[in-house]
């Protein structure tokens, strides 16, 4: 009779698994479906509601990383560095939960990135060095990401053109400025996101950033055009677009 009991517990507590699963599974479908129509704080609070259901879902944690950070970049000061930390603690857990999953260790990535706005000069410095460690797992896990190669181009020509504070700290914490950081890596880095992906504006827009930082003005130009003809597919693009025409003004 006990052992009957206890498999009855047992199917019950199956179950109850299950179901959570399904439950989380629908509020991450949701919030798919809401960050596709750019409604971001919706589609976040779906994807903690599925985290609330099923604290080991992968997905519904990588992508609660990536809305915190989405939205954190259109907040200031200690609210917008809440959101980059919130970013970073969801990502650290997807990674925890797949350790092979690509998509945790470039948000991890990002979020880094991201916290590091707000650190000091010896921070960035610390920081730089993980999320290079990342990034390059997101690339080995999927090689066909274009945004880990956005993200491999921002962390080159940061690292290329560091202050001389900066440098100071990377002397210290890295043994130098990493010789594979330069503005010509971070271009190859854009242009294979580009390649991967050619509609997403934001690889313009920084592909032209690096070319003007390299005297290209010609293909800076190219790049700044090319982001504001394509049609807006994410919620940031009008913000891109704006920057891009600023850019290619001055120019």
């Amino acid at each position: 009779m006990k052992i009957f009991i206890r498999f009855l517990l047992l199917l019950f507590i199956l179950a109850n698994v299950v179901l959570a699963q399904t439950d989380a599974s629908s509020q991450v479908a949701l919030g798919d479906s809401l960050y596709t129509r750019f409604e971001n704080p919706g589609a976040l609070n779906a994807y903690l509601e599925a985290i609330k259901m099923d604290a080991n879902n992968y997905e519904a944690n990588w992508k609660a990383a990536r809305t915190y950070s989405d939205i954190g970049e259109t907040l200031e000061g200690k609210t917008r560095s809440e959101y980059f930390k919130k970013s970073e603690i969801h990502s650290r857990q997807a990674v925890k939960i797949d350790s092979t999953g690509a998509k945790g260790h470039l948000y991890l990535s990002i979020a880094l990135g991201r916290v590091a706005l707000d650190a000091s000069a010896k921070e960035r410095i610390q920081y730089s060095k993980e999320i290079k460690k990342e990034v390059d797992l997101a690339i080995k896990y999927d090689p066909t990401d274009d945004y880990a190669y956005h993200v491999l181009g921002r962390w080159n020509r940061k690292l290329a053109n560091l202050s001389w504070v900066e440098k100071t700290f990377a002397n210290i914490f890295l043994g130098g400025v990493p010789k594979e950081a330069s503005n010509e890596n971070a271009a190859s880095s854009f242009l294979k996101a580009i390649e991967l992906n050619p509609t997403h504006i934001n690889h313009y827009l920084e592909l032209g950033m690096t070319y003007e930082m390299m005297g290209e003005k010609e293909k800076a130009r190219t790049a700044y055009q090319k982001c504001m003809d394509l049609p807006k597919s994410d919620s940031d693009d009008d913000t891109y677009k704006k920057e891009a025409e600023e850019k290619l003004k001055k120019l």
